[in-house]
Formats: C-alpha cells, sequence, structure tokens
C-alpha cells in the first residue's frame, strides 16, 4: 500500500482547479441527495448523508449546495438514480474501478466502455478486478495532529483494524460498516478529520514507469469528467522519480 498517500496527492496535485472544484461539487450534491432521499434528510440520523456532508465539507463544498441537495431531496424533485460499479483494466494491467450514479445505466455503460478504449483500457465485467480490493472506511488526518503512536493507540480505541502513518498525514482504515462508528469515536479524540469515505483499498499494487503513469493518468482523468461518475480507483504505484515528471 505503499503508493496509496502518493497517488492521493498526485490527484490532489494536478486538480485542474476551478473546472475540476465546479464538477467535484455537482458530485457531492449528486451523493447528498441520494443519501437523503434514501433515509432520513437529518444527518444526525442518517449515517449514509453524514458521511456524504463530512466529505463534501472537507473538500470545501459551499453550505448553499450541501443545503440545496438535501432540500431536493425531500421536496421530491430528485432524480432517481442508479448506483452502478464498472471494473476494467489501465495500461500495463492496473486495475481500475469506476463508481457511478447515473439516471440512464445505457448512456453511462456506452460512455465508460468508449472512454477505457480511447484510453489504451479495457472494460472487464463486473467482479474482474475488485476481487483484488478490500471495501474499506478511510478516515484521513494531517501528520500535524500527533505521533504516529499517539494515533494508533486512538484508532485501536476507536475500532479501527489498520493505520499507515508518514509525512502525508494518517490513514486510518475500518470495516465498511463500521464507518460511521469509527470516525464519530476519533473525532472525539483527535478532532476534524481531514477526509472520511468509503474506499476501495489495492491488496497489491502494479508500479508504473513514466509513460504508462501518464496513460493512465489521462484515463482516470477523462473518467472522472464524466458527470455519471462519482469516483475513479486504480491499484497504482508510482516511484518518486515518476511522481515528479507527472
Amino acid at each position: 500500500m505503499a503508493g496509496h498517500s502518493k497517488w492521493a496527492n498526485i490527484q490532489h496535485r494536478k486538480g485542474r482547479q476551478d473546472a475540476v472544484r465546479s464538477k467535484l461539487f455537482s458530485k457531492f450534491a449528486k451523493e447528498i441527495t441520494v443519501a437523503a432521499k434514501m433515509g432520513d434528510p437529518d444527518p444526525e440520523k442518517n449515517p449514509r448523508l453524514r458521511l456524504a456532508v463530512k466529505e463534501a465539507k472537507s473538500n470545501s463544498c459551499p453550505k448553499d449546495v450541501i443545503d440545496r441537495a438535501i432540500k431536493k431531496a425531500i421536496g421530491g424533485d430528485a432524480e432517481n438514480y442508479d448506483e452502478i460499479r464498472y471494473e476494467g483494466y489501465g495500461p500495463n494491467g492496473v486495475a481500475v474501478i469506476v463508481e457511478t450514479m447515473t439516471d440512464n445505466r445505457n448512456r453511462t455503460a456506452s460512455n465508460v466502455r468508449s472512454t477505457f478504449g480511447k484510453n489504451g483500457g479495457n472494460l472487464g465485467e463486473t467482479g474482474s478486478v475488485s476481487f483484488m480490493f478490500d471495501r474499506m472506511g478511510e478516515i484521513v488526518y494531517p501528520a500535524s495532529v500527533g505521533s504516529e503512536d499517539a494515533v494508533m493507540e486512538a484508532a485501536i480505541m476507536a475500532g479501527a483494524s489498520d493505520v499507515e502513518s508518514s509525512e502525508d498525514g494518517h490513514f486510518i482504515y475500518c470495516a465498511d460498516t463500521d464507518l460511521n462508528d469509527v470516525s464519530t469515536a476519533l473525532e472525539e479524540e483527535l478532532g476534524e478529520s481531514e477526509s472520511t469515505k468509503l474506499v476501495w483499498r489495492p491488496q497489491t499494487t502494479t508500479e508504473l514507469g513514466l509513460d504508462d503513469a501518464q496513460k493512465l493518468m489521462k484515463l482516470i482523468e477523462a473518467l472522472e469528467d464524466d458527470d455519471d461518475v462519482q469516483r475513479v480507483t486504480s491499484n497504482v504505484e508510482l516511484s518518486e522519480e515518476v511522481m515528479a515528471q507527472l
């Protein structure tokens, strides 16, 4: 898992600022609307909604965008979205998971398949790569929140299963079904997290050279540009040398 936090940093560094932020906010709004529609519109009574709002806020999503998304669900005028996962391979056999929310399955399937094809990838069947990942909760704190030992102790007490600490921060993992409880317990001990979300955590990673890394970045950026795509995950690992050239 050495490549995990490095990849997160690459995505952050290479963000295409305003256009990306606007698209990101609309994806948060969609997740919030779906979560509010599926359960209670009060985040305190709806764990999925609480986590969606928390993640949106941690990415500086404006309060009015969050409030509008919840009101849309309460008002009953929200679209019906299906949550569909696509799986495939990028350059050099890197595993890629694409999570979508769509009101038109045919459009989304066609777009995802086309994007893989145009960018040197191959779309596979459902389950073709997800067995190489674990579905887990991920809670991220800055390195400044405490020492590795202190954070490890807090994570164990909160019910987490693993912690990775580095200069990039503390990445705390737990069972997907425990994310709400573990993140709440950690907040009492460590304060507000930088990020709290469900992730696909690779069991093994694939290292890429510069050419293949550039191709993969192009594939992931093209997928993320699709309005139906909520998030894209891969099991790539990149060396410091390759990262510096991206």
